[in-house]
């Protein structure tokens, strides 16, 4: 069978949030190691795709020194995660799209590809990231063809991206094999402090980014 090759993907980086968790920081020009957090994650992404945009609907110019088309949400009123997806969708010219969030500064180097090759085994139109059984809802391969039924979602009130991927039968890419602290995402001025100490696990003390113990995994965003 035949995966998709990088430049038949288009990445995005997810830095459209409002940063409620960091006192209302732009997350993605917080620094990390010296370097802002969106840095890190260019330098995980851009090499799985063919043409990489980041979604910031804040300090666009900012974000545009890194290099890349700087898209914002097409809907109004701060949607998410989502919204982002969807902007990414309707500007790129590939079939598919890899979407990563801006405060995970470590992705995996073959992200692309595992989700990729879950995605064709189900034959399905979208993927996600799962580690030690946890799903990673915004670690997500999807078909761009999905646009115009993301769009309909959004109109009609919907916002959780797992809510999203159970409607599309997402199939589930495992990523057990690495370290606990692969997804680890940064959420507070404290997460950097630890993340940033040599001997610590990650920022979120070795648990993925969107853990819940609620029971429902796709109801972790």
């Amino acid at each position: 069978m035949t995966y998709p090759e990088a430049r038949e993907i288009t990445g995005v980086i997810l830095a459209g949030g409002r940063g409620s968790r960091m006192g209302g920081a732009d997350k993605g020009l917080i620094l990390l190691h010296g370097r802002a957090l969106i840095e890190h994650v260019v330098t995980g992404l851009q090499h799985q795709v063919g043409r990489l945009l980041i979604n910031a609907n804040r300090n666009r110019e900012k974000y545009a020194v890194y290099g890349f088309p700087v898209i914002t949400d097409s809907v109004d009123g701060y949607c998410g995660p989502l919204a982002g997806m969807l902007s990414a969708m309707q500007s790129a010219s590939t079939p598919f799209l890899l979407c990563a969030p801006c405060d995970c500064p470590s992705p995996p180097p073959d992200l692309a590809t595992r989700l990729a090759a879950a995605l064709f085994r189900e034959r399905v139109d979208a993927s996600v990231a799962a580690h030690a059984g946890r799903l990673q809802p915004v670690f997500v391969l999807m078909r761009c063809s999905l646009a115009g039924r993301l769009r309909e979602f959004l109109i009609r009130g919907g916002r959780g991206v797992g809510e999203w991927l159970s409607a599309q039968r997402a199939a589930v890419a495992d990523f057990s094999d690495y370290p606990p602290d692969v997804f680890a995402n940064i959420n507070t001025k404290d997460d950097i402090r630890r993340f940033e100490r040599p001997s610590s696990v990650g920022p979120t003390d070795g648990r993925p980014v969107g853990h819940h113990d609620n029971g429902d995994p796709w109801r972790a965003y």
